[in-house]
């Protein structure tokens, strides 16, 4: 089967969560018999490489609004390339694409992966919406990213009879192998420590885990860059929150190494805008225990409370101190669920599992 993947960015070297979803499924389905072609957009002009797993395709990006680029010349390059495609996949939300397919009549099965509900911005929402129900009314398949946004999204509630939950797997081998060296670098630097990865956004709930952190003498490390670094810096230097380490952006040679010696992985994002939470499941296959907050998304679907982790209101700072409190003070608690996680992400979240689940839908839209 030729599948065409289509999403607003894309390229071997980006690692948000969407590009990392598509990297790892074109992984998967290429080795159970799928060609992948993915046409993205890139500012740099029009382009086209071939890598182990997919060809990629760019089309040279003219404006950006509002995080949607916009592209002319892709209509003709997707509409070239979906004549040749079995299957068109879709990867919401980007207004721009439904745009595209509806201008260029695509006459293929579609699927949709349904990464997140239009969250912040409110205007936006209100103008696109007409546009949204008819691109989802029009597409032969929708598929959440888990269970739990499936059943708490209310776009999604108006499309049940075609939508479904495939949860995203991560392939291990993709990721290098942690450096024993620098595992034990870190651990004599710092101890036994909690660990933060993400980018530095407004909806990851950090002020509430800095306020968490009042008090207390636990090492926390702060991964990632973002809009509110410099905000969040200040913060931790006013409440002079001293054992708080912003580490900034890292390789992925060195995200593996922080994973490998961390204590225990904190996700405090309180907004649905976090819809899955990449960086929990990383945990989970490094057998770390995890604290996260309920927003009815894929975090509490990746941890469960008491049995990998534990789950705790949003915006309570005080429950998620108590939930890193109770991991810290019990050592064995913290590894039972830590093995916990790394069982539960074989079961589940493995890419091989999700590419036999997309390539069964491809196969049962192609049947139709």
């Amino acid at each position: 089967m030729r599948i065409l993947h289509f999403y607003k960015t894309f390229s071997a070297d980006q690692h948000g969560g969407v590009e990392m979803f598509i990297r790892h499924l074109t992984h998967a389905t290429s080795r159970q018999g799928c060609e992948n072609i993915v046409l993205s957009l890139s500012r740099d002009g029009a382009s086209s490489v071939q890598e182990a797993d997919y060809q990629l395709v760019q089309a040279k990006e003219d404006y950006n609004l509002a995080s949607t680029g916009i592209s002319l010349s892709s209509f003709k390059t997707f509409k070239e390339l979906a004549k040749t495609a079995d299957i068109v996949h879709y990867h919401f939300p980007w207004p721009f694409m439904d745009l595209v397919h509806f201008a260029t009549r695509v006459n293929k099965p579609t699927v949709v992966t349904y990464h997140s509900d239009i969250v912040r911005q409110k205007i936006l929402k209100y103008l696109y919406s007409p546009l949204q129900y008819a691109f989802l009314n029009n597409v032969d398949a929708i598929v959440a990213t888990s269970p739990n946004y499936l059943e708490s999204s209310t776009v999604l509630a108006k499309f049940r009879e075609k939508s479904s939950a495939v949860p995203i797997g991560l392939e291990e081998t993709m990721y290098p192998a942690p450096e024993a060296d620098k595992v034990s670098e870190l651990r004599e630097r710092h101890g036994q420590f909690f660990l933060f990865i993400g980018v530095l956004r407004y909806y990851k709930g950090l002020e509430f885990l800095l306020q968490a952190m009042e008090g207390k003498d636990w090492p926390l490390l702060i991964v990632g860059a973002g809009p509110l670094e410099q905000e969040l810096i200040q913060i931790a230097a006013e409440r002079k929150l001293h054992n708080v380490h912003f580490i900034g952006q890292v390789t992925e040679q060195q995200k593996v190494n922080l994973l490998e010696a961390c204590y225990a992985v904190v996700f405090p994002s309180h907004l649905r805008s976090e819809a899955f939470g990449i960086s929990l499941l990383e945990a989970a296959m490094f057998g770390k225990p995890m604290v996260c907050s309920e927003i009815g998304t894929g975090t509490s679907f990746i941890n469960q409370n008491g049995v990998s982790g534990l789950v705790v209101p949003p915006r309570d700072a005080l429950s998620m101190r108590l939930a890193m409190e109770q991991l810290w003070n019990s050592p064995a608690l913290a590894s039972r669920y830590g093995q916990a996680a790394r069982e539960r992400y074989l079961e589940v979240f493995t890419s091989h599992s999700m590419g036999e689940s997309y390539v069964n839908i491809y196969s049962k839209l192609l049947a139709r």
